[in-house]
């Protein structure tokens, strides 16, 4: 790419096996390998409310296949999970529930807003019962447009999320050494 792309849109390049004739030894940082593993073992929650939860539900058949991304087991319960998927219109009485069951989920955690009703409350914004907002209740990380957004939106927002979850630090940053103190005299 070139050197104006932004800083999220640049790959990371691993090395490929078969560029080694010998065994070798490879160097790399502690947060390249967690970053690399953590991104490539998300287990999304199954938190589908509406319509877009069929399009969610989609991408896991044979047609459209999630487990090109590593990420195809959906689990029933949010403490084996790390990704919530909202999916659809989230309404006042569901609300505490999404935030109970979001704070059940493992650390470090993070949150799909999937469709046009999960990010701003959709054609329902007006509606009294209506959350306008996945995002005023628990933090989230990627917005998926549309109505009803297709498979191929969610692969490209759990791309995004991929590329967040590896650009996290997971090993704290060494604190500057502190200087000496002058003499005096």
């Amino acid at each position: 790419m070139s050197e104006s792309a932004p800083e999220r849109h640049r790959a990371i390049r691993y090395p490929k096996l078969e560029h080694f004739a010998e065994p070798n030894v490879i160097t790399t940082t502690a947060d390249l390998i967690f970053g690399w593993a953590r991104s490539h073992s998300v287990f999304p929650f199954t938190y589908g409310l509406a319509c877009c939860a069929i399009e969610m539900l989609s991408s896991g058949f044979a047609r459209f296949d999630v487990a090109r991304y590593g990420m195809e087991v959906f689990r029933p319960t949010p403490r084996q999970c790390d990704l919530m998927i909202v999916a659809g219109t989230v309404n006042e009485k569901m609300a505490p529930v999404l935030v109970r069951l979001y704070a059940q989920m493992a650390e470090p955690r993070w949150v799909i807003s999937m469709g046009a009703c999960a990010n701003s409350g959709g054609p329902f914004y007006d509606g009294y019962n209506v959350v306008n907002g996945v995002d005023k209740l628990v933090p989230v990380d990627v917005y998926i447009p549309g109505c009803p957004p297709r498979p191929e939106a969610l692969f490209q927002g759990l791309l995004e999320l991929q590329g967040k979850i590896q650009q996290h630090k997971f090993v704290a940053a060494k604190p500057p050494a502190a200087s000496a103190p002058a003499e005096e005299g």
